[in-house]
């Protein structure tokens, strides 16, 4: 039996579904497309195969993720998102908001493309002119668009991008984020820039912390 608060209140409800470690992480990876169990274990490396299974079996249960095969050439089974699951995604990107002034943790912690990813949405601040950038953050492609409404991103290659960005998470964060310049990530390789530089480096500055 799943264990639960017994509280009548919809967050106590709510945890009920989510609540349990790892949960909300698994939702984290799904949110921008689905994933083979092999991608989870990517994005999730401290998490072991028997837990995740547990946790994906658990969230299939509560209606929030389903199993779905892809058709050729792929024909690889894959986790995706519910609708209802999907309606995690502000809750998420709010938590993110909130934990990225918190302090990091200790050793070498993971950062993964699909954190790294959710972390532009979280701090998006719109405005200016509409630019599409391409992303490959540590082999993965994602597309970004940016302008005066919300940051349209998802995963996938862009047609014809104003410019490429290409990257591991962790050493483009810390261009954007904490204080690494943009030139000295370019000279040693961490950061490539392909395309029109000026947009991209007007991309790059739409995502303050708070």
């Amino acid at each position: 039996m799943a264990r639960t608060y017994g509280d009548r209140c919809g967050v106590a409800r709510a945890l009920d579904l989510v609540g349990e470690r790892w949960a909300l992480l698994v939702v984290r990876e799904l949110l921008l497309g689905p994933k083979r169990f092999t991608d989870l274990r990517a994005g999730l490396p401290q998490v072991g195969p028997d837990v995740l299974s547990q946790r994906l079996r658990e969230l299939e249960g509560a209606g929030l993720v389903r199993r779905s095969d892809l058709g050729p050439p792929a024909s690889a089974r894959v986790y995706e998102l519910t609708e209802r699951g999907a309606q995690l995604e502000p809750v998420i990107l709010e938590l993110g908001r909130f934990g990225s002034v918190a302090p990091f943790p200790d050793g070498d912690a993971a950062f993964g493309p699909d954190s790294l990813a959710l972390a532009l949405k979280t701090l998006y601040g719109p405005g200016g002119a509409e630019t599409t950038v391409a992303l490959r953050l540590g082999g993965q492609d994602f597309r970004a668009t940016t302008g005066p409404g919300a940051l349209e991103l998802a995963r996938g290659t862009a047609g014809a991008p104003d410019a490429t960005i290409e990257a591991a998470p962790g050493a483009l964060a810390a261009v954007l984020w904490h204080g690494r310049e943009l030139a000295d990530a370019e000279r040693t390789g961490d950061v490539t820039i392909t395309g029109a530089r000026r947009a991209a480096t007007r991309f790059m500055k739409r995502f303050p912390l708070p």
